[in-house]
């Protein structure tokens, strides 16, 4: 008995340690720093109580948009990236050729960083919409990223092309889990493919589901970098998400206290959603 738990603690204790260093700590400090007034450079750090979460909610209206944006992004991309990584997952899954190259092109942006895909992205909207519009006077490919409706629909694409693959692969497991003689039972009893799919296969994918519906919201949620190379929130702020929209509070006009007190904010947010997202995921799974 001994053994066992020295065992254990010998090999939880490390990775414990790690995270308490990495992420327990800061979270605890910057918690702490959320209730003073420090601008992250002097040793002035003066105590100010609550105020900072009083202005957040009434005097900044720049994080209130941003916190709304966000939130109506990650509908949109939790949506388009799930029922496309699914449709990708169907398709590589069933008994067309090339199935193989087309898993490893349908993964391969999630391989390539949010800071080149959105400068590729950028090139794409600005340099390459742009020449289609002189040569053909198409309204539809004019100042993509200079309009704060196109802008929106150009961070969602890109988002949504970045992680579809990730989805499809968490959807490829669960879809090759599937037993055959359930499905051969359903062929044998009259049942098509669209029956097949929405009767059988949709049900015995709900525990995928669940998953990539978290990952992918708490991924958006915590989206930056994308945000920052594509748009930088613009036009006019009409794209800044939280996470940027904290990171210039904080880099920007050197305003910690209040950077922490919304990034306390943004935790809470994304910790309630995200476990009542798996609360109510996991009650529609159907076991094998």
């Amino acid at each position: 008995m001994k053994r066992s738990k020295l065992g254990f603690w010998g090999f939880v204790l490390p990775s414990f340690v790690m995270f308490a260093v990495v992420v327990l700590i800061p979270a605890l400090w910057g918690i702490g720093y959320s209730f003073t007034s420090w601008n992250g450079i002097g040793n002035d750090v003066a105590f100010v109580g609550i105020s900072n979460y009083i202005k957040i909610f009434t005097e900044d209206g720049d994080f209130r948009h941003a916190f709304l944006f966000t939130a109506v992004f990650s509908v949109l991309v939790v949506i388009c990236v799930n029922l496309v990584g699914f449709l990708l997952a169907l398709l590589v899954t069933s008994k067309a050729k090339g199935t193989t190259l087309m898993r490893g092109a349908f993964f391969m942006p999630n391989l390539i960083g949010g800071i080149l895909l959105g400068f590729t992205w950028q090139f794409i909207f600005v340099q390459a919409f742009g020449a289609i519009y002189n040569a053909t006077g198409l309204e539809f490919f004019k100042n993509w990223l200079s309009d704060t409706k196109t802008s929106f629909f150009g961070l969602l694409i890109l988002v949504v092309w970045q992680l579809a693959g990730y989805m499809m692969l968490i959807y490829i497991a669960q879809i090759q889990n599937i037993p055959d003689d359930i499905l051969e039972a359903a062929e044998i009893d009259g049942a098509n493919y669209r029956q097949r799919l929405f009767y059988v296969v949709l049900p015995l994918v709900a525990p995928a589901f669940t998953i990539g519906l978290f990952l992918s919201l708490t991924t958006c949620f915590k989206l930056y970098d994308q945000n920052l190379s594509l748009t930088n929130g613009g036009p006019y702020n009409s794209t800044e998400m939280l996470a940027l929209n904290i990171y210039n509070t904080a880099f920007k006009y050197n305003n910690y206290g209040e950077a922490q007190a919304k990034a306390v904010i943004f935790l809470l947010v994304v910790s309630v959603i995200g476990l009542t997202q798996l609360n109510i995921s996991k009650k529609k799974e159907v076991e094998m």
